[in-house]
């Protein structure tokens, strides 16, 4: 289902999604021109509606850094600066993965010296969903559009990771052990949402 709301006396749409497995509901600014709530079953425009009152502020905020900090056409982001693109989408993947390569395996070797723990094996994929992950036998991988982000980003991505030999979950032991090498992990991890 979609509606339209006014915001700064500019109409956006508002995309509902119900779902039957949905336990929660997420509000998210999809863009400068969409809003995308997804709740389960029950959750009605009405209901949606006056979610989006209740967060109109957060709304009318996310959306000003959007228009402020959207990248033109003929720009891309490196470790969190807006550059002037003069080459093709294809190249800059490849741009993105030699840079990841290159900046990536360091922090890895600063931060598995500090928490006494190191990976089988690193490795680089352009994925749409996760930003690094840590499988069974502690290889980790690491999206190569993380290096588009400023540089604490990463670190705490490298740390999160690291973290993840340890302990296989997101306990409390979990996001101590995180917590000791990246103390502002919650200010980071906001910064990372607004990039988003």
């Amino acid at each position: 289902m979609v509606f339209s709301i006014n915001v700064f006396n500019e109409s956006i749409s508002v995309k509902l999604i119900n779902k039957k497995r949905n336990r929660n509901i997420y509000l998210r600014v999809k863009s400068v021109n969409l809003i995308e709530i997804s709740a389960n079953i029950f959750f009605t425009i009405s209901d949606a509606k006056k979610l989006i009152d209740n967060k109109r502020n957060w709304i009318e905020d996310r959306l000003k850094f959007l228009k402020e900090n959207s990248l033109k056409e003929d720009q891309y982001l490196f470790l969190g600066d807006k550059r002037h693109l003069n080459f093709t989408m294809k190249k800059l993947d490849e741009f993105y993965r030699v840079k990841s390569k290159e900046i990536i395996p360091p922090l890895v070797d600063l931060y598995s010296k500090k928490m006494n723990l190191y990976p089988t094996s690193i490795k680089f994929r352009k994925n749409k969903n996760t930003w690094g992950s840590c499988n069974y036998k502690n290889g980790l991988n690491f999206n190569i559009l993380l290096i588009k982000y400023p540089i604490k980003i990463v670190e705490y991505v490298v740390i999160h990771e690291l973290a993840h030999i340890k302990h296989k979950n997101h306990s409390k032991e979990f996001w101590n052990l995180v917590e000791n090498y990246c103390p502002d992990y919650k200010k980071i991890m906001k910064l990372f949402k607004t990039f988003l």
